[in-house]
């Protein structure tokens, strides 16, 4: 026997193995790692010209602030663990009844559940008070479905009702290994000689929920991870989106781009010392070690890898009766020909429920000779222990019983879809997201949703059903569905048949082409053969050609099977939203994005997902709001990091030319330090969090405008180019205006301006300045909190700046900061403004006349909706500035004393006013016009057209 404890555990962490496996995960990001290596480099003095601090701080910032989020959201799933583990249930101990936590209850335990109580691990139901050992229960958290379920005893253990008898229970089960397989179990129970097999329909599973029955005792059989529930749980895994993977590809194009510049100032550097520097070797000696022009120029490369850094970023009596309940294309084929008239009214009314979008069932009973149902259970009894071919042989027997039965009628019930479902869909497939139904319902209660939740209409030109039990059978549905649909597309015009022999890759665009709108509807046993290696891209093929697809009777490792084989062969992003039964591919990492919907069925879905709420319809607002601003948010965020941190770096590379290769800064290291983490942090900050370019309440109205996300529109590897270029850009700005300015200017007082402390202040001025602005641009939605951050940040950077030069800080560290008072001086000579006013113009004016010019020319779905939501505000504006205004009344002023003339004659006359069709049009081509002023128009313009040969049409316009 296992004793395995029942201890379940969703939390990724642990005191012990946090902080290795956090900083694991967080290093799998190549900038993490590769600012590691550079903190390495840096504590190398000989090739270090830039203190160990200026890598470490902002390395550790970044990797504190992410632990930090990683370890609350852990402590959450530890905390909520606790919850489920804590709960108390029943045990029988010595022959005592006592409460026991659920993580302490092991294999071989008996438990007593009573009514409404979730079932603690996998059980082997022993005896309940009901009849015949019978219990009931709801298996939501398995399959999703809310009715509840029959589960049976065995005869020789149902009437062990009393402790003392259970408490003498000796008897051994001998099962399957677990497995995940929630409709299926096989075992035998040895217990006084005899062996007893036992099924699934003795089976009680963890995460069902005992109804309408009293009390039952169940047998542990499996307990925590091996339980049926756990075992379709997968693994919590570390997710990344695609703007993280396609990060870590940039982040080493930068690094290959960091290395070649490296090399360039290397050889400059080697080429200077062997030229220029051997000359100065009094003056400015080779470090100790250095013995060769070669090895200062290998010495200066890794210099100018750290310097150039910050580019990375179920009757008792009488007879026996069989009552018989399913759907009605199975049950009305068991019905004995009799009362025909019945069966065709019953099926009327089934097609009337259907049609209202109910739930049907169909109600038959037999009577059963004592005789033959004797037979029948011992041949039951055989083959329910049968080592081989049970299911078959089970199958077979039940069949043999099931015929011939009388229609007792039939039943409907509304399964309500939750509020706002139907619009929500409708609103998705409008933004270009494909929804495929996974559910564990029969084939027609999903199609029925289907339909209630308008993922089906009558108007599709065919809905496909897959119900093959074999693999032909499944591949030849499959066939004949993309037959129909290319059929269908060239007889429309679209130049292909499916006789054509096309490669893989023209067969998906062609289907991809398809007319139409088409839906597919597959069983769980067909769908396990469709998901096998050998046909797993037919079935994706021929899915994604459909409008939308619904897999019905599928268990929850089977939905997971399906989100991972749409990750393997396509290029989209996924998203499961589900209940419990759907933890598999919400929290195991199988889906990008997993959504669980918390209700009555438990929380652990909600603890395996990435996101939760209560109702379906706010996937609508979680995904054509939230999820669309945040892409927008990150995509803004890493342009404008791309930006400043290239601006700010390469200023470095061009100076190298100017300073004999010799690895020198321009910013001062403090500078470097806080650019980062004080300057330009906040704002960039702000705007990821605040940032949007249209209200919310646009963003529902307009689902298209959710489509550039899915077209990585906002950022690819063209737009990281154009950053790239446009940090450049700015670098050379920002380092030859200056230059170019100092080389001839003058201080008030006539001195030289040029020194190297004014110069690395002016620029850094430049650059904060610049940065600044261009996030200006960038941000669409202005909040107090933009506004803070921004001008807080050009406010610390002042204050900062003057702090490091002021006279205080010198005296309590002279050695760190000896330039005293060159901010001051620098910054109160009128020239260094206007460089730096003329850098910031530079800069900034080619980017302002760029995005102005696209704006006119060709602007964006965003730059309408936003030009359509100005001109409602000015419109609204308008409007409550004319109610405000109003002319005195007067009664004089009202109808009856009008000093106007009337159209009282008009109507008295009974001439016809309807206009012609050159009225029609002329009134059409004036809808500022009020009809009033069109009347009178015409009133005072046909006095010298009466006469005109047009008379009689034209004449009823005349007022």
């Amino acid at each position: 026997m296992d004793d395995r404890d029942n201890c379940i555990k969703t939390s990724k962490y642990n005191v012990v193995t946090f902080l290795p496996v956090n900083l694991f995960e967080q290093f799998q990001e190549v900038a993490n790692t590769y600012f590691l290596f550079l903190l390495i480099l840096q504590l190398i003095p000989q090739i270090s010209s830039l203190s160990w601090f200026t890598t470490i701080v902002p390395l550790v910032l970044v990797l504190t602030i992410t632990a930090v989020k990683d370890a609350t959201d852990d402590y959450f799933r530890h905390k909520s663990d606790n919850q489920v583990n804590n709960r108390q249930s029943q045990v029988l101990l010595g022959g005592v009844l006592r409460q026991e936590q659920w993580m302490n209850v092991r294999v071989g335990d008996i438990i007593k559940l009573e009514n409404n109580q979730f079932v603690a691990a996998d059980l082997l139901l022993l005896c309940s008070s009901e009849p015949h050992g019978l219990c009931y229960v709801e298996t939501a958290e398995l399959d999703g479905e809310t009715n509840t379920k029959v589960r049976q005893a065995i005869p020789v253990t149902s009437e062990l009702g009393d402790t003392s008898e259970l408490a003498r229970f000796d008897g051994e089960v001998i099962c399957e290994p677990p497995n995940n397989k929630l409709d299926k179990f096989g075992g035998t129970l040895y217990w006084r000689e005899s062996k007893y097999p036992l099924s699934n329909q003795n089976m009680l599973l963890r995460g069902c929920v005992l109804r309408n029955t009293e009390w039952c005792f169940g047998l542990v059989i499996f307990a925590g991870p091996d339980t049926k529930l756990m075992q379709n749980s997968g693994r919590t895994k570390f997710k990344r989106t695609s703007i993280d993977r396609l990060m870590n590809t940039l982040v080493l194009w930068i690094f290959g781009f960091l290395v070649c510049m490296g090399v360039i100032l290397a050889i400059g550097n080697a080429i200077w010392e062997h030229e220029v520097g051997v000359c100065f070797q009094i003056y400015l000696p080779w470090d100790e070690g250095v013995h060769s022009a070669f090895f200062s120029g290998f010495l200066s490369f890794w210099s100018y890898i750290i310097i150039l850094n910050t580019v990375v970023p179920i009757s008792l009596y009488g007879k026996i009766r069989l009552y018989c309940k399913g759907a009605d294309t199975i049950l009305l084929e068991r019905l004995r020909p009799a009362n025909q008239d019945l069966t065709n009214v019953t099926a009327d009314h089934l097609n009337e429920y259907a049609g209202e979008g109910l739930r049907t069932l169909v109600l038959a009973c037999k009577d059963l000779e004592e005789s033959y149902y004797e037979d029948w259970a011992e041949r039951l009894r055989r083959a329910s222990g049968a080592a081989e071919a049970r299911d078959d042989r089970l199958a077979r027997l039940y069949d043999e019983v099931e015929h011939d039965m009388t229609l007792l009628g039939a039943t409907a019930i509304e399964d309500k879809l939750q509020q706002g479902v139907p619009e929500t869909i409708a609103i998705l497939t409008l933004a270009n997201i494909k929804i495929w139904v996974l559910t564990g319902d029969k084939q027609e209660t999903a199609v029925n949703i289907g339909y209630s939740c308008k993922m089906l209409t009558d108007d599709m030109t065919e809905v496909f059903v897959v119900t093959g039990h074999t693999v032909l059978e499944v591949r030849e549905e499959l066939r004949k569905a993309r037959e129909k649909m290319m059929d269908a597309s060239r007889s429309m015009g679209n130049g292909f048949s499916y006789q054509e022999k096309l490669s893989s890759s023209k067969l998906t665009s062609v289907l991809e082409a398809i007319a139409g709108e088409y839906a597919l509807v597959i069983n769980g046993h067909s769908l396990a053969h469709a998901l096998e290696a050998d046909m797993e891209v037919e079935f994706l093929e021929t899915a994604c050609a459909c409008k939308a697809v619904i897999c019905c009777r599928v268990t929850p490792l089977q939905k997971a099977q399906v989100v991972e084989l749409v990750k393997k062969y396509k290029k989209a992003v996924t998203l499961a939203i589900g209940f419990l039964e759907d933890v598999t591919h919400l929290g195991g990492g199988t889906a990008h994005i997993g959504v669980g919907i918390s209700g009555q069925e438990g929380i652990q879905a909600v603890l395996a997902s990435d996101y939760s709420f209560s109702q379906f319809k706010f996937l609508q607002r979680l995904l054509l709001v939230h999820g669309r601003w945040s892409y927008l948010r990150m995509c803004k965020f890493l342009c404008y990091f791309f930006y400043k941190n290239f601006a700010f770096t390469m200023v470095h590379f061009w100076f190298g030319f100017f300073c004999g290769f010799s690895a020198q800064t321009v910013y001062d290291q403090y500078f470097i330090t806080l650019y980062n983490i004080v300057y330009t942090s906040l704002p960039v900050l702000a705007m990821g969090v605040f940032d949007q370019d249209v209200p919310e309440q646009r963003s529902m109205e307009y689902p298209k405008l959710y489509e550039p996300g899915q077209l990585n529109l906002l950022f690819n590897k063209r737009e990281f180019f154009i950053c790239i270029a446009q940090g450049i850009y700015t670098s050379v700005l920002m380092f030859f205006i200056p230059y170019g300015v100092f080389a001839d200017a003058t201080r008030d007082d006539g001195a030289q301006l040029a020194d190297y402390q004014s110069f690395a202040v002016t620029v850094a001025t430049s650059l904060v300045i610049v940065v600044s602005v261009q996030i200006g641009l960038d941000t669409g939605f202005w909040t107090a909190i933009n506004h803070f951050f921004i001008w807080g940040s050009l406010a610390a950077y002042f204050a900062i700046l003057f702090a490091m030069h002021s006279d205080g800080l010198f005296q309590m560290f002279p050695n760190q900061f000896r330039f005293v008072g060159n901010a001051q001086n620098t910054l109160a000579q009128p020239a260094v403004w206007l460089t730096i006013a003329l850098t910031t113009v530079v800069c900034i004016m080619p980017v302002v006349a760029f995005r102005f010019l696209k704006l006119d020319l060709k602007p964006e779905l965003s730059d309408t909706v936003r030009y359509t939501q100005l001109v409602r505000k000015k419109q609204k504006a308008q409007h409550r500035c004319m109610r405000r205004v109003g002319r005195a009344g007067s009664r004089r002023s009202g109808y009856a004393f009008s000093h106007q003339e009337g159209f009282g004659e008009l109507i008295m006359s009974g001439k016809n006013m309807r206009l012609s069709s050159l009225a029609l049009s002329g009134f059409a081509a004036r809808p500022s016009a009020g009809w009033i002023e069109t009347l009178r128009k015409k009133k005072g313009g046909e006095g010298s057209a009466a006469g005109s040969p047009s008379g009689g049409a034209d004449r009823t316009l005349k007022v």
